[in-house]
């Protein structure tokens, strides 16, 4: 049972930091759209690398650090139209936050949106893979309990976080308070963009 909280501990410390992927479903949740969708893209990404860094994928990252410079620079070039684009809606869209009614995005393009925040994070190769991978080892024969745990944790966190929002959405109901946030998105993803590449 320890293993399996160890797993569990270091799962949500390395998805808990505020990025792009965290800052997407929180705005799906606040919308109130697509959020099982999202979540469950999320979290079962988050679940196909975990399984990736315990059966040794981890090593092939290091093996071939393409993987990772190329992920980095699509995820850089993603980031920088997604935060521009923001920072252009909190200046220009006066529209007051109406969940029941706002279908601006469909399921696909939001799964897509939501595949790119996960799948182009070179982050997620370096943390999920190869760290969470490598610490996994050091639990066998027992891993499979670390294993099982940093999966509850990628469940946990994004459901709660995306269903958790949606208690926001008051807030949001004011044109005002959606171009802040969107302002701020707007900026993080900018900042995160460029920390890719620096």
């Amino acid at each position: 049972m320890p293993t399996y909280f160890a797993g569990f501990t270091l799962g949500i410390t390395l998805i808990l930091a505020i990025g792009a992927q965290n800052t997407f479903v929180l705005k799906q949740g606040i919308k109130q759209q697509h959020v099982f969708l999202v979540c469950a893209i999320c979290a079962f990404s988050d679940a196909i690398l975990i399984s990736f860094g315990v059966l040794g994928f981890g090593y092939l990252v290091k093996q071939f650090p393409l993987i990772e410079t190329i992920a980095r620079y699509a995820g850089m070039l993603f980031l920088v139209w997604y935060g521009l684009s923001s920072l252009h809606s909190s200046l220009t869209q006066r529209h007051v936050m109406n969940p029941e009614g706002n279908t601006s995005k469909g399921v696909w393009q939001t799964a897509l949106f939501c595949l790119a925040f996960t799948w182009l994070n070179p982050h997620v190769y370096l943390d999920t893979v190869v760290l969470l991978g490598s610490i996994s080892t050091q639990y066998d024969p027992h891993q499979w309990y670390f294993y099982a745990g940093a999966l509850t944790a990628s469940f946990v966190f994004f459901f709660s976080l995306g269903y958790g929002a949606k208690y926001l959405t008051p807030i949001f109901r004011h044109a005002r308070s959606w171009q802040i946030l969107e302002f701020i998105i707007g900026w993080v993803m900018l900042f995160l963009a460029i920390s890719l590449v620096v």
